[in-house]
């Protein structure tokens, strides 16, 4: 595929996957006026974890989907989905439809990310594919970085409902775009394969093995949103027995398994995902701790935060596109991925340093080193397994990298509230034994200042700073766990490869 249809394509699957970012990010803004119209504070846990589970549980299916049935409608199905869920959470009437429209944006959106990628893997060869998915990747962290700005604006001056009605009239170009273009269809041995029945079309998706990997999504994950400790740590000895059983049942499927093992045993692939895992999980600690540093400690506004956020995220976004277009042209991803590794350690490190006091040129010259690093690393694990595998296990592989950033993600941030919350509490009282420090919790990094002294908003600032100073440990110790990992990612050339398994090849 070339030219007019390349772009178009191009565009809408862009435009998805930036709605999805777009989706996850714009809700934070919109929470406070979504409690108020609904009168409830108890169900604001369930708005982003109902998105979660629904997305994480089916995340390991879709690539299955995606290599038995038609790629296109298949991602349209996904695609239609995540809208309809939109629909629902912008005219839900009360919290438990709203909770409800979140779930099923999170079923559409399991699918759309990894989708994408699968799409970009049929439609080019494999020396243009890294620069499509970086073009994906960067467009897309417009809608993360975008969407509290716009979620804002759109709360303040329409209606928090427009949050979510945004995604219909986009993706209805969406939708329009993909429905102009013709992308190549069924995986050969797909459900267009005059031989297979119902019953082999649904046992070839491995719904044992889905319904192991649910239970083991949901149940960690449930463990994870702040559950009691005892309870917790039942439902992660659970987690932990469900995935043994999981392990097991996979391994007896062999290749009909929802990850082979011809595709697991390949270094590559489980050292890719272990990357992503450690790389979103430093990239999410980033999006996430980055703004409290500018609202605590240089007391800005969450616009200007945002603001102020910017070189970090612009340098990675601008990188991310240049790396990713070099490697095609040059060949090898892995010097990319080993500068990452070791810019982010670095930029972790150095901004771990800044506190109220830093200078504008202290924290942008550490942004922009972080941000360099994360944009030469970005794409490379996509870029890798989908050098190394044959192009029928691509979609399984894109499955099984999109759950590991969501899991890195998840996992990386729970574990980083948690150190910065005992921290906070650590510095409150070393620092400010005197301020209530339940009412500093609550009133969150802005608000603090409105309910202690003016003489202690210098002391619990320096509390703020020793929470986000172990923060940024943690950053640097996954850039350090990426270093270490990315030696086995291999010294391949994506040039090298040629499509040269016909049989592999999908069919119109």
């Amino acid at each position: 595929m070339a030219g007019v249809k390349l772009w178009l394509l191009v565009t809408a699957i862009t435009l998805s996957t930036s709605l999805v970012l777009l989706d996850m990010s714009i809700i934070a803004t919109a929470i406070p006026q979504i409690t108020t119209e609904f009168h409830t504070l108890a169900d604001v846990g369930w708005y982003g974890s109902s998105y979660l589970l629904a997305s994480s549980a089916l995340q390991p299916l879709t690539g299955k989907l995606y290599a038995r049935f038609n790629i296109k409608y298949t991602f349209l199905a996904f695609f239609v989905l995540f809208e309809a869920g939109s629909c629902i959470c912008g005219f839900a009437p009360t919290s438990h439809t709203f909770i409800a429209g979140r779930a099923v944006s999170g079923l559409g959106a399991a699918g759309i990310v990894n989708g994408a990628y699968t799409i970009v893997a049929v439609a080019v060869p494999m020396e243009k594919r890294p620069a499509l998915i970086g073009i994906i990747m960067m467009v897309g962290q417009v809608g993360m970085v975008g969407g509290p700005i716009l979620g804002g604006l759109l709360t303040s001056y329409a209606s928090w409902r427009w949050c979510f009605l945004i995604n219909i009239p986009l993706g209805a170009i969406v939708v329009a775009f993909l429905g102009a273009i013709k992308i190549p269809g069924v995986f050969r041995g797909g459900a267009n394969n005059t031989r297979a029945t119902f019953w082999s079309i649904v046992l070839g998706l491995d719904p044992v093995g889905f319904l192991l990997f649910t239970a083991f999504s949901v149940l960690f994950l449930l463990g994870l949103q702040g559950a009691e400790r005892p309870v917790a740590l039942v439902l992660f000895l659970v987690a932990a027995a469900t995935l043994t059983v999981f392990g097991v049942w996979e391994y007896l499927a062999k290749e009909n398994a929802m990850f082979p093992y011809s595709m697991l045993r390949k270094r590559v692939v489980w050292s890719s995902c272990v990357v992503i895992l450690l790389f979103q999980g430093c990239a999410l600690v980033y999006s996430f701790f980055v703004p409290i540093y500018f609202q605590a400690s240089k007391g800005a506004a969450p616009v200007w935060s945002g603001l102020y956020n910017s070189p970090g995220i612009g340098s990675q976004m601008i990188v991310a596109g240049v790396s990713s277009a070099l490697v095609g042209k040059w060949g090898y991803y892995m010097p990319w991925s080993i500068t990452s590794a070791i810019l982010v350690s670095l930029g972790s490190g150095l901004m771990s340093t800044l506190n109220q006091r830093s200078s504008a040129p202290q924290w942008v010259g550490y942004q922009i080193i972080a941000g360099i690093g994360r944009g030469c690393g970005a794409t490379m694990p996509m870029v890798a397994v989908q050098n190394i595998l044959p192009l029928e296990q691509i979609p399984l592989g894109m499955s099984l990298i999109s759950f590991c950033q969501t899991f890195g993600g998840t996992l990386s941030l729970s574990v980083a509230q948690s150190i910065f919350t005992s921290s906070l509490r650590e510095g409150l009282a070393r620092f400010a034994p005197t301020v209530d420090v339940e009412k500093v919790l609550n009133a969150g990094a802005m608000g603090f200042r409105d309910v202690v002294q003016p003489s202690d908003i210098f002391a619990v600032t320096r509390a703020y700073d020793m929470g986000l100073r172990r923060i940024f440990y943690l950053a640097a110790a996954l850039s350090f766990g990426c270093f270490a990992f990315v030696w086995g990612m291999g010294w391949y050339s994506v040039r090298a490869k040629r499509e040269t398994q016909r049989d592999a090849t999908p069919e119109a």
